[in-house]
């Protein structure tokens, strides 16, 4: 009997699992809950600006000293920052891929636009791009301080803060991206309830209103932060 070739071998159960729409939602809806962790977590540090400079560059600095002495310094920031990467890749590539499999198995364009699609599902391709380069230039601006305005102080997060929304630029930049998050949370959350096997005809109205909570409070957080700035509450 001829040995068995590549081509005769079976794909592993990842593969199979990755090339499948059925995987990709899977992973987009696992990652996408990862973000959302993240972001939850991370507006309730924002919000600690509200306390003055001393907590918030305390905040700041305990960032980088959790787990210590077990970790070593920023060991567990860093951990934090290579998860978020991963799950950011892992839900760019397969909503990308979804894309390209859902214009290829449709190459007509609709006639009519589908009457139940919100302004929420219709936008989501493009509030991801636009969270995307957002992410970008907020890396660029508060964390390596490559395009930051006033000076970038290393050691003085709450002074970076208050000078990048102390710009008209600034403000703009994060309250349209924050605005697109509200939206791409609220579709999302939804879209990965119903993936995960989560909704059902008892618990939808419950999922849709608690993405829409979700939604709503974390829109409304993320940007009280550069409305405090504008309105010298934060100064």
């Amino acid at each position: 009997m001829a040995p068995a070739t590549r081509t005769d071998r079976r794909p592993s159960l990842v593969r199979t699992v990755w090339d499948s729409s059925v995987g990709k939602k899977t992973v987009m809806a696992v990652s996408g809950l990862i973000m959302l962790l993240y972001l939850v977590v991370h507006m309730i540090g924002n919000l600690k600006i509200f306390f003055g400079a001393a907590e918030y560059n305390h905040y700041a600095h305990w960032l980088r000293t959790v787990g210590e002495p077990f970790m070593h310094y920023e060991w567990t920031l860093w951990l934090i920052r290579i998860v978020l990467v991963a799950a950011v890749v892992a839900h760019a590539v397969c909503a990308y891929q979804l894309s390209r499999r859902d214009i290829r198995a449709r190459p007509v364009a609709y006639v009519h636009r589908r009457p139940r699609a919100s302004y929420a599902t219709r936008t989501m391709r493009w509030g991801g791009i636009i969270l995307g380069l957002f992410v970008v230039w907020h890396l660029l601006d508060l964390t390596t301080g490559t395009v930051h305005s006033g000076g970038f102080q290393e050691g003085h997060p709450y002074q970076n803060v208050v000078d990048t929304f102390s710009t008209w630029y600034g403000d703009v930049i994060y309250i349209v991206a924050m605005l697109a998050l509200g939206l791409h949370v609220r579709h999302g959350f939804w879209s990965a309830a119903q993936t995960l096997g989560a909704g059902s005809r008892s618990r939808d109205r419950a999922l849709k209103t608690i993405a829409n909570v979700l939604a709503t409070l974390l829109t409304a957080g993320f940007i009280a932060v550069p409305v405090g700035v504008m309105t010298k509450v934060v100064s």
